[in-house]
């Protein structure tokens, strides 16, 4: 009988193999009939982004939208710091429902509960996003758990 050789490549599989014709071509056939599972098995599953990278909106918080916007302030020390206050002042409005948030829902819900303005909010909020406390989406902004945490 003649040598006979053969090298097939399915998915990130790959068999070759040399021999008789007959055993090389019962080992083709075996390969073959199981070419289905062998794409499944070398395709690797899509990649799922991980939820421990990804921030996430801290969400609606009934203790804390429950308290006027100064005596939140107040409680969490956020008068003094221009960008703390508007973490805080950022994390009442979400926890009020707020999902997506700019930085003229926090002015405006400062000016609305008559307290001091930010001299540059925009600078505040990229403080914020440097330290990890929000994260941007588009033109809008939300306050990640470690935000929340900090205060």
């Amino acid at each position: 009988m003649s040598e006979a050789k053969i090298e097939i490549k399915i998915g990130q599989i790959e068999f070759s193999g040399q021999g008789q014709q007959e055993w090389v071509a019962k080992q083709l056939d075996k390969i073959l009939s199981k070419a289905e599972d062998l794409i499944t098995l070398s395709t690797p599953p899509p990649e799922q982004p991980s939820d421990s990278t990804q921030p996430k909106p801290m969400g609606k918080d009934t203790a804390i939208a429950g308290k006027t916007l100064p005596s939140f302030l107040s409680d969490k020390n956020a008068t003094r710091s221009q960008v703390k206050k508007f973490l805080a002042t950022a994390v009442w409005l979400e926890a009020k429902g707020n999902k997506r948030l700019t930085t003229g829902d926090v002015t405006k819900a400062l000016k609305d509960s008559n307290q001091s303005r930010l001299s540059n909010p925009s600078d505040c909020l990229n403080k914020n996003v440097t330290k990890g406390f929000c994260e941007k989406d588009g033109r809008e902004f939300f306050v990640t758990q470690e935000g929340k945490k900090s205060l």
